[in-house]
């Protein structure tokens, strides 16, 4: 039982971009966190990071084949990606998005996510924290307890 981990552009410069609004928290940290609470729930995480949206989309339309559900931080593609909403509705899978950052109490052009519609939720404003409750929500969820 596999989760796949997805992080999109800039997020490779966490612990060094905008401490005030994303922590020091490096991603390879909140890849191993993420990792140990899914292997805590008896689930395997594959991580992806990528700066670019085609390379996002191809790791979505794979996972069909590979995973039970997507854990999703599309960082800025989430306000202008209709490409990465239409993919996971195309493949039918539960997806969790993450935002370190509460994009609710940023400038008004985050508050529109193109995730959002097709996501089983979101979960913003925590930190690296929220990786860990979308894992606890991705597998409440797959385990029929929601």
């Amino acid at each position: 039982m596999t989760i796949l981990l997805l992080n999109g552009p800039n997020l490779n410069l966490l612990g060094t971009r905008q401490k005030e609004v994303y922590g020091g928290t490096t991603l390879a940290e909140i890849e191993e966190m993420t990792r140990e609470h899914a292997q805590s729930h008896g689930f395997e995480l594959n991580s992806l990071q990528s700066n670019h949206e085609g390379v996002l989309l191809d790791a979505i339309h794979d996972a069909k084949q590979s995973a039970r559900g997507i854990i999703l931080n599309a960082g800025a593609f989430t306000h202008t990606s209709v490409a990465l909403m239409d993919a996971i509705s195309s493949v039918e899978l539960p997806v969790v998005e993450v935002h370190l950052s509460n994009i609710h109490a940023r400038e008004p052009f985050r508050h529109k996510s193109y995730i959002a519609p097709v996501a089983l939720g979101q979960i913003a404003g925590f930190g690296s924290q929220g990786y860990l409750l979308a894992v606890d929500a991705l597998v409440q969820h797959l385990s029929g307890m929601s």
